[in-house]
């Protein structure tokens, strides 16, 4: 009997001792998954913001304007690309990537709708009917966007501009913390407006060499 009080008596010695153990471990352990969880939902966004961006088009919003539909402002950007996922069909689509507010708190999300020309002279896109949200990030994870052009001058809106940004930065930082937790910019290589075809030019020079050539070999 003594020797069974001895051993109950150690064994709940141990389990104390696990117990104390487990309870300065395991606040650590979830604060680590927890940050884990958020560096890779920052690295989906940042993936998916540089293919986006890297993605966007010149084109104008109707033949009225020349400028490119592009509304770049602090918390979000609106801009054209071509279509792509899998219930896409060919085509341009405009994206929408900007920050809202639900239930859970502000939150990012990826909007898009098949581009259609604005009528004319209309050059807000309030009217567009997006559709297909995807949730980019959550609170209190949030992002800015910047704006730079060919000098390098970083702004925090960009729209109506003759060519798109040269570069856009978007920083991502923890609210609750107040610290960035990472900073990514995307390079534009296609700025300016689309040069005209020239293939129409073609035939016309080669018309005026034919006679200048007859005359040299009479």
């Amino acid at each position: 009997m003594f020797e069974a009080l001895v051993a109950i008596a150690l064994m709940g010695l141990i389990l104390g001792a696990l117990t104390t153990v487990t309870a300065q471990w395991l606040p650590n352990w979830a604060r680590g998954l927890v940050q884990t969880q958020r560096n890779e939902q920052v690295a989906v966004a940042l993936d998916r913001l540089a293919a986006d961006l890297s993605a966007a088009e010149y084109v104008s919003p109707n033949r009225s304007e020349g400028t490119a539909l592009f509304r770049g402002a602090e918390m979000g950007v609106i801009f054209v690309r071509s279509a792509v996922g899998p219930n896409s069909g060919s085509g341009l689509e405009i994206v929408r990537i900007a920050e809202t507010t639900d239930g859970l708190g502000p939150t990012l999300v990826r909007m898009r709708a098949p581009f259609t020309p604005l009528p004319a002279g209309e050059t807000l896109v309030d009217t567009i009917p997006f559709g297909d949200p995807v949730v980019l990030l959550r609170a209190p994870l949030r992002i800015s966007f910047a704006y730079a052009g060919p000098d390098g001058e970083w702004a925090g809106n960009w729209r109506n501009s003759g060519m798109l940004p040269s570069a856009v930065r978007f920083n991502v930082r923890d609210a609750e913390r107040g610290v960035v937790v990472s900073t990514a910019t995307r390079v534009n290589a296609e700025i300016r407006a689309p040069r005209p075809d020239r293939l129409n030019e073609a035939p016309s020079e080669i018309n005026q060499a034919q006679p200048n050539s007859a005359s040299e070999v009479k």
